[in-house]
């Protein structure tokens, strides 16, 4: 998954923005495309970008949003996971550490360089969170419009309360 039509950015994406549409493979090597999850979510989905699988930081940050996945979807929103690691490593790491949502390969750093969450010097992904709402579903083309984002130190882990303050 290259998706070329991706444009990079130096700054994360903002609020009011349009999310670009991509697709990647998850852990599972399925195919994983934003609008067909913003079809299937009722309210949106969550980016959570991060730099690195089998790391501290980005461990505590993915158990806790496993943890919490049944508090994801009854506020309407599918969370996910995307780090420049491939499928097999989320594989093992989603099974090495039980986790149930579902982790992203942007392998080619083409997504995490769209949303402006890119670590350049590691070439691999930065730390961020994406609220993502749709837009115009009502027969409609639906709009993947940004309603929060935030970008992270690496060193700083989300706050997964801070994030549900802004769901809609």
């Amino acid at each position: 998954m290259r998706n070329e039509h991706l444009t990079p950015r130096d700054e994360p994406i903002a609020p009011g923005e349009t999310a670009p549409d991509f697709t990647l493979l998850d852990q599972d090597r399925n195919e994983w495309r934003l609008h067909d999850a913003l079809a299937r979510a009722p309210r949106g989905v969550v980016l959570c970008f991060y730099p690195m699988d089998f790391t501290g930081v980005c461990s505590t940050e993915m158990e806790c949003v496993s943890r919490d996945l049944a508090r994801w979807h009854e506020a309407g929103y599918e969370v996910v996971g995307v780090s420049c690691d491939s499928f097999a490593v989320h594989r093992a790491w989603a099974d090495a550490m039980g986790l149930e949502h579902t982790l992203l390969a942007d392998m080619h750093r083409s997504v995490c360089r769209a949303f402006g969450f890119y670590w350049p010097e590691l070439n691999i992904a930065s730390r961020g969170t994406v609220v993502i709402e749709k837009e115009g579903a009502d027969g409609g083309e639906v709009i993947a419009r940004v309603r929060w984002s935030q970008a992270r130190e690496p060193s700083q882990a989300m706050d997964i309360d801070e994030i549900f303050a802004h769901l809609g």
